[in-house]
């Protein structure tokens, strides 16, 4: 039985209109006529109901989502059979999916990239912990609502982590444009498995392309497999670009530790991102005259200097202007108060008519250590160039919870080896929160043809 306009379902749900058509069957918009409320229906394709693995899929997709109560995960509200058909009913969620909006725009902004990848992976985190791994994250299954609210859906291939496959041995599930290594290889999915396609829908939104591409299905899966993904474009800010890039590494374990871990890593960019797109970090600078430091932002890192000029004048007019201020700090107080010796404290009467004096114990010019003793600061000058077992220990040391990321990969030889070369964040930081520490890596091949 074809849908069309008013035929019912269930003997409740009216449909309205046709919403999309996809590889299983067609969504529609209906209007449930017990509860007065509209929702979305999907409805699976007469030829596959006689098809067991198809309808039991289907049922799955219902089981799946009804497992996890999360609002950036569409609700289930019904599942039933009638006239042929089976249905299921879904929320109705206002907007178009995230693959509607590419095909319009083909890019999005920044921060509304890193605000959809956070948000996905918040409720992605809710089904890994309810057991759940989604196996098929694309543009196509994530809806936007008006005001930026994203909503996954079609857990139709989800598979309960302790659950027997319903599928057969080898045999690929989910899109091969966004389909992870592991699952290319017919290995288990696991969470990591959904944080790399979310990272190779990440990366289309902000490259207006997939980063891999070939002819046939098959040319696309070995490419996941063996290539890696072409860099994103010069525009993109480098921290956007590696976390990123972490999410598409071959191995699992060297993505983001969860998709909970990299929500806050999206969210911590989103707070510290610049209005500008140039790359902005932390420099100390020390004044040897009152024996302080200052810190300014640097707009570029010192290799990329020959192409920030006219932003780098901005770091050093702020150093000079530090540097003016603590001088003439500095003079006024062996002025008035004597070179070396320390202000006596004042008496009772002294304190009523003049301003309070320093004590010995007081600094002329503001500390960058912060008064909050649950805080510290850390520094992108503190940790980069340190091997990653050195920087490990200095910043749980200072009670930071660390996660190590992989990174570039460069010769054995060469003295960057396993040294850091990004963090996040930085800055004024909690104890007990999570800094993320990027570092050099060995070549995985260094000799790819050994037998020469």
């Amino acid at each position: 039985m074809k849908p069309e306009v008013d035929m019912l379902y269930g003997g409740r749900y009216r449909l309205k209109s046709r919403i999309a058509i996809g590889g299983m069957g067609e969504v529609w918009q209906a209007h449930d006529e017990i509860i007065l409320r509209d929702v979305a229906i999907k409805i699976l394709k007469p030829e596959y109901m006689g098809e067991p693995g198809f309808l039991e899929r289907f049922r799955t997709e219902a089981r799946h989502a009804a497992m996890v109560d999360h609002e950036g995960i569409a609700n289930v509200y019904d599942y039933g059979e009638d006239g042929g058909s089976a249905y299921l009913v879904m929320e109705l969620v206002p907007g178009d999916s995230l693959a509607k909006i590419l095909e319009r725009d083909k890019t999005m902004p920044v921060e509304n990239v890193l605000d959809m990848v956070s948000q996905t992976a918040r409720a992605l985190h809710e089904a890994h912990l309810a057991g759940l791994v989604h196996r098929d994250v694309k543009p196509g299954n994530l809806l936007i609502t008006p005001d930026g609210r994203v909503k996954i859906t079609d857990f139709g291939i989800a598979r309960v982590a302790d659950q027997v496959s319903l599928t057969a041995t080898g045999q690929v599930m989910g899109t091969v444009q966004y389909l992870s290594p592991e699952q290319a290889t017919g290995k288990p999915a696991t969470p990591a498995t959904d944080i790399y396609s979310l990272g190779i829908v990440a990366y289309e939104s902000l490259k207006g392309s997939r980063p891999f591409t070939g002819e046939t299905q098959m040319a696309i899966a070995m490419a996941q497999i063996n290539d890696a993904p072409p860099p994103l474009p010069e525009d993109i800010p480098e921290s956007v670009a590696l976390l990123v890039m972490m999410c598409l590494a071959k191995k699992p374990a060297a993505r983001p530790e969860n998709a909970l871990a990299l929500a806050e890593q999206a969210e911590a960019l989103m707070a510290n991102r610049p209005k500008r797109a140039t790359r902005t970090r932390l420099i100390t600078t020390h004044n040897p005259v009152v024996d302080t430091k200052t810190t300014v932002l640097e707009t570029a890192r010192n290799e990329d200097a020959a192409e920030a000029k006219p932003a780098a004048i901005w770091p050093w007019i702020a150093v000079i202007g530090a540097l003016v201020l603590t001088s003439l700090v500095v003079l006024g107080a062996m002025f008035f108060g004597g070179q070396t010796k320390p202000t006596p404290s004042p008496t009772p009467s002294q304190s009523q008519t003049n301003s309070p004096s320093p004590t010995p114990t007081e600094s002329a010019t503001p500390s960058p250590t912060p008064t909050d003793p649950n805080t510290v600061v850390v520094l992108s000058s503190d940790i980069f160039g340190l091997n990653i077992d050195d920087a490990t220990s200095y910043l749980e040391s200072l009670g930071l919870v660390v996660q190590k990321f992989e990174g570039l990969e460069v010769a054995n030889d060469d003295s960057r080896l396993l040294t850091v070369y990004d963090a996040s964040p930085l800055g004024q930081l909690t104890k007990g929160s999570t800094i993320s520490l990027v570092y050099y890596i060995p070549f995985a091949n260094p000799d790819p043809n050994p037998n020469g």
